[in-house]
């Protein structure tokens, strides 16, 4: 077992020198201590929406039913702007003086045309849509409202309002488990490029050589790496915790990152020892542990999906069951890894 941990610390000691993965852990670390600040900037990018007023779109409103929409539309961070005619309204939109236009019109029967025009692509685009979207749905809610007693039969209802604080949905679903699974996904790459380098030097056969099997080396190897990945993330729920993000099962969660580092690991190792190069392995473990994370996301309990329910406290038997399968993967995984590092033999 000595020389296990003697190669555990030699492994976590070359990592100092991967500029790549140091970045990584800087950047993770920046992300869960400043999470307060930076969780608004992100969310306006996720969700443009959630600015909720605080950046003001100017719409330019034309046609025979610009009073109609100008009423609905005039509301959150919307500003209507009237104009008598529409080439007017173009020539306002091109010097820049309103953000989108509105043309609207009634229809016989009652309905409201409405053509919607928006600048073209940037940040500021993605916000007037989302701002004109938001509009308009209020406006095909109200016309529903209003027309309700002509309809000869019930149509399809519209989806409920969303009503959830973009804030939390980003935090639990998006940021949570990006800093969960990130450390695991480095940890099983760094443990394909290690083995794999090791067979290309030829420095594994020299540990080989000395009173150490391929399993001892593997060993060493997965002790430093699939205890890193928790270490880490323990660090980024208490930093997370630190800056008001409680995290109601992190243990739970913690074992959930270790059942996925010890099988990105066993699996960055087995691919080491069957292809031998670096570049090749590194590139066929990127490939497999996203396409693995890829479909796992369309499970009913995907990887993220599991990461926030523990962390809100929503977790139901489903959701345990999936955690234990997880750990029981990994367990696999792992045996799989040690019978195919002794070559079949026991």
């Amino acid at each position: 077992m000595g020389s296990r941990i003697v190669l555990a610390r030699r492994t976590l000691g070359s990592l100092r020198s991967e500029k790549t993965i140091v970045l990584a852990l800087v950047i993770q670390l920046f992300i869960a201590g400043f999470s307060s600040f930076l969780v608004v900037g992100l969310v306006s990018l996720y969700d443009p929406g959630s600015t909720e007023g605080a950046l003001e779109v100017d719409v330019g409103v034309t046609g025979n039913a610009s009073g109609d929409i100008a009423a609905t539309v005039a509301d959150g961070g919307v500003r209507v702007v009237p104009f008598q005619s529409q080439s007017r309204a173009g020539s306002a939109f091109q010097r820049g003086d309103v953000d989108a236009l509105l043309h609207a019109t009634t229809q016989p029967g009652g309905r409201i045309l409405v053509e919607a025009t928006a600048p073209e692509g940037s940040f500021r685009t993605t916000l007037v849509v989302s701002e004109l979207k938001s509009a308009l749905s209020a406006l095909e809610r109200e016309q529903r409202t209003t027309f309700a007693q002509r309809l000869d039969r019930q149509p399809l209802d519209l989806p409920p309002e969303d009503r959830s604080n973009p804030y939390f949905s980003f935090t639990y679903t998006v940021l949570l488990p990006l800093l969960a699974f990130l450390p695991a996904f480095i940890s099983g790459s760094v443990m394909a490029d290690s083995l794999a380098e090791e067979a290309e030097r030829g420095t594994l056969e020299l540990l080989r050589v000395a009173p150490l099997s391929l399993r001892d080396v593997v060993d060493g190897k997965a002790i430093a790496l699939v205890g890193l990945a928790p270490a880490q993330v323990a660090l980024w729920l208490a930093l997370l915790s630190y800056n008001g993000t409680s995290i109601a099962n992190p243990l739970a969660v913690l074992a959930l990152v270790t059942g996925v580092a010890a099988v990105l690991v066993a699996g960055g190792a087995a691919l080491a020892l069957r292809i031998g190069a670096r570049r090749e392995a590194q590139l066929l473990y990127s490939f497999v542990a996203l396409g693995a994370f890829g479909a796992a996301s369309l499970l009913p309990q995907s990887p993220q999906n599991l990461v926030a329910r523990l962390a809100v406290d929503s977790a139901t038997t489903l959701t345990w069951l999936t955690l234990a399968a997880t750990l029981a993967a990994a367990a696999v995984s792992y045996a799989g890894l040690r019978w195919f590092a002794g070559g079949g033999e026991d």
